[in-house]
């Protein structure tokens, strides 16, 4: 990925804002359309699914398109051996840009409503039921990106990850937040789409033990991992065009 870390770090934020928009204005409009709870999930999963694969899809060459700690960190681990691996400094640089725009895009989204700008949610996630959704979500999440990696269809991403995303939305018990990022912007929205900030941690903590899982999986099934010979300019293994809700 040729693009200075400043670029990089922009398209992080704009990237991860845009998504965490889309997630809670698409469920501030499902709750002001329907009052039917299966059909406001409807529109906010293929909102969720039609927004993320776009933003996978223009900002992916720039920056790999993570809009995910947790994705950052795992390319950051499967590729700290390599010379084209991402770097400490980089994910030193892309975690806070993510956050800032996950908070940043929950703001957004309540002022395109007319909604307060900040509101803490008041939507208590606490279950560990809720706990295995995000250790489920996130760890198929891991497989997906880096498994589209060590079979060479990353450009694939966009329509697998979004796809894959929206399927969670519906088999998980969590509808599949699997992103610390999202996790702490949506704690920002009072909406449909909000997380009480008391749920936030141990959310937090079942994405980062999916994210291991993930990990592991990954060594599981595909063994050490091999870098590929690739064209000059393509998106290297280790910062695959995705990213996740």
């Amino acid at each position: 990925m040729n693009a200075p870390l400043g670029r990089r770090v922009a398209a992080e934020a704009i990237g991860t804002g845009l998504l965490v928009a889309v997630v809670v204005g698409s469920g501030i409009q499902a709750t002001e359309l329907s009052r039917d709870v299966g059909v406001q999930l409807l529109a906010n999963s293929l909102a969720t699914v039609f927004g993320l694969g776009g933003l996978i899809l223009v900002l992916g060459p720039v920056s790999g398109a993570h809009f995910n700690p947790v994705v950052t960190l795992a390319a950051w681990f499967t590729g700290r051996r390599t010379s084209g691996g991402l770097a400490l400094r980089d994910v030193a640089a892309y975690v806070p840009a993510q956050v800032a725009g996950g908070i940043g895009g929950a703001i957004l989204a309540d002022a395109m409503f007319a909604k307060p700008l900040v509101r803490f949610s008041a939507h208590d996630r606490f279950a560990g039921h809720l706990w295995l959704g995000e250790v489920v979500a996130t760890a198929g999440l891991i497989l997906l990106v880096l498994g589209l990696g060590r079979i060479g269809r990353a450009a694939s991403a966009p329509a697998a990850v979004a796809s894959y995303i929206g399927a969670a939305y519906w088999f998980t018990s969590s509808t599949s937040f699997a992103n610390p990022a999202v996790t702490i912007g949506r704690a920002f929205t009072d909406t449909f789409a909000g997380i009480a900030p008391a749920s936030v941690p141990p959310f937090i903590a079942a994405q980062l033990v999916g994210a291991v899982l993930g990990l592991g999986i990954v060594a599981a099934v595909y063994g050490a991992r091999r870098v590929p010979a690739r064209p000059e300019g393509a998106v290297p293994p280790t910062e695959p065009e995705l990213a996740s809700t």
